[in-house]
């Protein structure tokens, strides 16, 4: 069984550049080691992240410039901007594409969440000094969190977490039904439903445990109750 987990893992190679740079960074964090001991520890952190990452609302909202509810390219672009991010073009695209997931051509707040962690970990692996921070410290803490849990989660360090790995992690908390739940939590990661959960698709599910998606929802349902 452990063979054919190793043989999977090694077959997994990056399907963007993006994607490489996240595996990069994440393999250069993971060589640093984890505070996290077990998966409990992370769901007991679920209240703590849910109430630093909500205020990235007022981040969001402050970028979303026509307040339609999504940040184009080019409000992105200004949101890079004033965060002193510096990424090529090519590699803001590269940002906005990955996590534009239901491609309509707007970043929303879960998505905006999971872009602004991604350049944190992207930055986190920058070479300058000057180029790690984004000037945000108690958001940055929540994000080394996130970080954290993902190189918890990746036992093997290659950046990407199994399903092997997360029954794994998941038998270590010690529940009686801990193969259950891990192949539940694995299959909400798991989007592309490849057998393997990059660090993106690990923070997208991440939001939708911590309630963001259902805080975007009830929005919703309040901007339809004032038009009607």
């Amino acid at each position: 069984m452990g063979g054919v987990a190793g043989k999977a893992e090694t077959m997994c190679v990056p399907e963007t550049k993006l994607e490489a740079k996240m595996v990069e960074a994440m393999q250069r964090r993971a060589s640093k080691g984890t505070a996290v001991k077990s998966f409990n520890s992370i769901i007991l952190k679920f209240p703590k992240i849910d109430q630093s990452l909500r205020k990235c609302k007022a981040i969001f909202e402050q970028f979303d410039e026509d307040s339609n509810g999504a940040i184009d390219h080019g409000e992105l672009k200004k949101c890079f901007h004033k965060l002193e991010v510096s990424f090529t073009e090519e590699e803001i695209n590269d940002l906005f594409k990955a996590c534009d997931i239901n491609e309509d051509m707007g970043i929303k707040f879960n998505e905006f969440v999971v872009l602004l962690c991604l350049v944190y970990l992207l930055k986190a692996n920058a070479t300058a000094p000057e180029a790690k921070s984004m000037g945000m410290p108690n958001l940055e803490a929540t994000f080394e969190t996130l970080v954290d849990a993902f190189v918890f989660l990746d036992k093997n360090k290659d950046g990407y977490v199994s399903k092997n790995e997360m029954v794994q992690a998941i038998n270590e908390s010690g529940e009686r039904s801990s193969g259950r739940i891990a192949m539940k939590r694995f299959e909400e990661m798991d989007w592309d439903k490849n057998g393997m959960v990059t660090f993106k698709e690990f923070l997208f599910a991440f939001t939708s445990w911590v309630g963001i998606d259902d805080m975007e929802d009830e929005e919703g349902e309040e901007e339809e109750g004032r038009v009607v």
